[in-house]
């Protein structure tokens, strides 16, 4: 039985939204910070994952929570 390797795409999620992978070459972070230009809150975001699902993993941007003060 022959194993196969298969390449696995990122895909990045923020409230809902599926933020395509800018650069298989960025690190998770380098994807947040430039994602954060246009959805401020990833600036304090937290990141999961990654969760494998099917050939893809998916990382998720999790806003934080808190209070000021």
């Amino acid at each position: 039985m022959a194993l196969t390797i298969a390449k696995m795409t990122r895909v990045f999620q923020f409230q809902g939204i599926r933020l395509p992978d800018p650069n298989p070459l960025m690190s998770v972070d380098e994807v947040k910070a430039l994602y954060a230009a246009q959805y401020p809150e990833l600036a304090t975001a937290v990141v999961n994952g990654p969760e494998a699902t099917g050939d893809k993993m998916r990382y998720t941007f999790d806003r934080a929570i808190g209070s000021k003060g």
